[in-house]
């Protein structure tokens, strides 16, 4: 039975929420539709920039019956409460406390929903939930794999139903979803997930999780990680500090100072890298043909006029052709983040 213990009472178990584009109608669905009495605590991460205001918290308040908050570094864990994670900083629990991280990124995010949802698994075990919502790419989904590990449950916003399906669907795609529920019934699922017996049983450690876990609770710039300790060299290098990646498994990769990567969100980073040095070719390719011609006027006729013709010439077709892959690639400028 759902516990009829006061709202500061240590919750029965953890609901680990995340999302990311179209994630904010999707939360503010879900928490419409919790019960006030769930004898849970919530945490939810965002895919936010950085420099973000911190108002998520306020809007979840605003829209169902459980209280929510921008998370506090060391807050104790309550039920009937909803910890909101703030920008550039990982949420995570320790010691059923919440746990406010500037470790390094996941997927270039800060917070990371992998970094959540694997804190929760190892805290909370059976206890954990997991809940992956509206998003692209794939963050999250080893996070689930981590938290079914674990005895946990986990759930995804059904597919057809989020903004944005990508996350959802990579992870029933992954194996790694027990049921698939609309944002607004969520709720009634958690409710009943509260009424059940849970079989406790004793756990091997996660040698890999546990060092993934302590990675995110680091510093910003951890340098003290062996390489040798998160697998072995995957010969790709990190979008983010051009260190070398490690394979940590077919779809996973860190590197030396801990930042971590999916294959889809490393495949995506590159992506934006290539169309970075197009941008910059294009416009050295201009600078260069503007300057050919302007030194062919200044030269007048004969073999050097023809030289600095030939010269802008080049350039302006090389121009062309990269100003066509640009157009080819503008449908993603509209992409949303995460």
């Amino acid at each position: 039975m759902a516990s009829s213990a006061p709202p500061n009472a240590q919750p029965q178990g953890v609901v680990a929420v995340g999302a990311s584009a179209g994630g904010v109608e999707a939360l503010t669905r879900l928490a419409a539709g919790l019960p006030s009495d769930l004898p849970f605590a919530v945490l939810v991460a965002l895919h936010v920039p950085p420099g973000a205001p911190s108002v998520l918290g306020k809007i979840i308040d605003r829209s169902g019956p459980l209280p929510a908050e921008s998370a506090a570094n060391g807050a104790p864990l309550e039920q009937r409460r909803i910890y909101v994670a703030i920008p550039d900083h990982h949420l995570l629990i320790s010691d059923h406390r919440v746990m406010l991280s500037e470790g390094p990124t996941e997927n270039g995010y800060r917070p990371a929903i992998n970094a959540l949802f694997r804190s929760v698994a190892l805290e909370f075990g059976p206890r954990a939930i997991g809940v992956l919502m509206s998003g692209v790419l794939d963050d999250g989904v080893a996070g689930l794999g981590a938290i079914q590990a674990r005895g946990g449950t986990t759930l995804v916003q059904r597919p057809d139903d989020a903004l944005y399906p990508a996350m959802p669907h990579n992870a029933i795609e992954a194996g790694v979803v027990d049921d698939q529920v609309a944002a607004a019934d969520i709720g009634g699922v958690l409710k009943r997930l509260a009424d059940r017996e849970i079989e406790e049983r004793p756990m091997e450690p996660d040698i890999k999780m546990d060092l993934e876990n302590r990675i995110a609770m680091g510093s910003r710039f951890e340098v003290s990680i062996e390489g040798d300790t998160l697998g072995p060299p995957s010969g790709y290098t990190c979008p983010d500090c051009n260190g070398s990646l490690m394979t940590l498994s077919d779809t996973g990769y860190r590197c030396r100072v801990g930042h971590a990567w999916t294959a889809d969100a490393l495949l995506e980073a590159r992506d934006d890298e290539v169309e970075g040095a197009v941008w910059v070719a294009l416009r050295s390719l201009k600078e260069k043909a503007n300057m050919s011609r302007r030194l062919a006027q200044k030269v007048g006729s004969g073999s050097l006029f023809d030289r600095y013709n030939m010269v802008a010439d080049e350039a302006e077709r090389a121009i062309t052709v990269l100003g066509k892959r640009l157009l080819e690639s503008s449908p993603d400028s509209d992409k949303p983040d995460g």
